[in-house]
């Protein structure tokens, strides 16, 4: 079997190969490229590519040829989350449905992260991808970029980020972006606190590998103990209650809903409109 055959089929990562054909692990000197590369799919991410971001970055903390990590998506589009329709086929992780992707998120892995974890943010943001952004050490961000919560239109309880988002924004504006749904401009989160850093689009992936060797540049282990302190800061999420929400069937029609492009059941009749909230 050609490597080119054997790397179409599905399989768990090993060495550079991220367990799935939608991700990319480029090197360039000292700094590995996680790249998200769904065009068709808008790079939603499958539960093994969500395991292969994961992979990633223990991968890039065990290389000491490797000094950190950039994450970056194609087109106009960085991670809008989760794939809904689960089409990826890379279906090498047997999870039996959505709630099983729980455990294979990258979002811990992050914020405990030995080597630095930049996020080059080249357009649409939001689920999963912003949590991405958040947990890893700096988002350096596209004037293009658009940032959401959708969670709770789709029906998940998404306690992690109602945990940390209330630390980084505060609760006012946690309420307002978590329960209307609402899309915020890359100066909107910028001004809010959302993220820290700017920069014209043609000057992303610059701008964002100049913040990784900066970052790069910082004492190991006295960079260790500042994330220590800044991940018990951020603190723990009720898992229980997202996984609970998960199992229930407001979250099975919120899918359902958003496959098929309709408003789901719960909202009024006055209120419903079509194509996906």
């Amino acid at each position: 079997m050609t490597q080119a055959v054997a790397e179409e089929l599905p399989r768990p990562p090993d060495g550079d190969w991220l367990g799935s054909p939608h991700l990319r692990l480029d090197r360039h000197g000292p700094f590995a490229h996680l790249v998200v590369d769904r065009p068709e799919a808008r790079n939603a991410l499958s539960p093994a590519m969500y395991f292969g971001v994961r992979y990633a970055v223990r991968c890039v903390d065990a290389d000491p040829g490797i000094a950190g990590l950039l994450i970056t998506g194609t087109g106009d589009v960085f991670i809008p989350g989760g794939d809904l329709g689960k089409n990826a086929g890379d279906n090498w992780l047997q999870l039996g449905g959505v709630p099983g992707a729980i455990d294979v998120v990258p979002f811990d892995v992050l914020r405990q992260s030995v080597k630095p974890v930049v996020c080059a943010v080249n357009g649409i943001c939001q689920g999963g991808g912003l949590m991405i952004a958040l947990c890893s050490d700096v988002a350096v961000v596209s004037e293009r970029a658009t940032f959401r919560v959708p969670e709770l239109l789709r029906g998940i309880s998404d306690t992690y980020f109602a945990q940390v988002l209330a630390r980084l924004v505060g609760p006012v504006r946690t309420r307002d972006l978590m329960m209307t749904g609402r899309t915020l401009t890359a100066q909107e989160a910028l001004d809010w606190g959302l993220v820290s850093r700017v920069v014209p689009h043609a000057d992303l992936m610059d701008a964002a590998t100049e913040v990784l060797a900066e970052c790069c540049r910082t004492a190991p282990l006295a960079r260790r103990d500042v994330k220590r302190v800044l991940d018990q800061y951020v603190g723990l999420h009720d898992r229980i209650a997202m996984f609970d929400s998960l199992q229930r069937p407001e979250s099975r029609e919120g899918f359902s809903a958003f496959i098929e492009r309709r408003s789901p059941e719960w909202v009024p009749d006055d209120l419903r409109r079509g194509g996906r909230a």
